[in-house]
């Protein structure tokens, strides 16, 4: 017997593609599994049409004639991709979005961590806020990096490598707390 899920639009997270470099064909066929809104650069779009993906948004200011005739136009200025993306997205009501990128910067994502759910992939990172009081299961031996650095953290279930990296102690939940709204961290994929 087979099962069938219905997926409603946005009910999964769409999914942007700012850079291919250094990332892995088989984790983007992953992200890929739920046919997500894909929303792409320049760059990207040629990259992906190249491999027979389809594309549903071209951040740009005028259409690329080579990709497929249905990709739909979402205007940007002074290159500011990410941002005129995440606004897009979270007009029409997203909840999430995962994006590839090979340049993190914490300062760009933080204003809209609280409205929409961000995940970064970047290389072999997958990078994300947390708000205080963060917990989550992991295997012993996982590592957990600082991306932004808060003045006062204290946690469990971690033991300390250096000033931003962490080691999760055995099998079981961490926890992170700090005093700022968001922190960024990432794991190892």
């Amino acid at each position: 017997m087979s099962s069938h899920h219905i997926v409603r639009e946005k009910q999964e997270p769409a999914l942007l593609v700012l850079s291919m470099a250094d990332f892995a064909f088989e984790l983007l066929g992953q992200l890929l599994e739920w046919s997500p809104t894909l929303i792409a650069i320049p760059e990207t779009a040629i990259q992906l049409h190249d491999n027979q993906i389809k594309i549903d948004w071209l951040i740009a200011n005028e259409p690329i004639n080579d990709l497929q005739s249905d990709v739909k136009l979402m205007l940007v200025e002074h290159e500011l991709y990410l941002e005129t993306a995440l606004f897009h997205l979270i007009d029409q009501g997203y909840r999430a979005v995962n994006i590839i990128t090979d340049n993190f910067n914490a300062d760009k994502y933080l204003p809209y961590a609280e409205q929409i759910d961000l995940v970064i992939y970047q290389h072999d990172e997958k990078i994300y806020p947390i708000k205080p009081g963060f917990s989550k299961w992991t295997p012993a031996g996982d590592i957990v990096k600082l991306i932004s650095q808060p003045t006062q953290l204290t946690y469990t279930g971690l033991k300390p490598l250096n000033e931003t990296t962490f080691e999760t102690a055995a099998d079981g939940f961490f926890t992170m707390e700090f005093n700022q709204p968001y922190l960024f961290i990432a794991e190892t994929i």
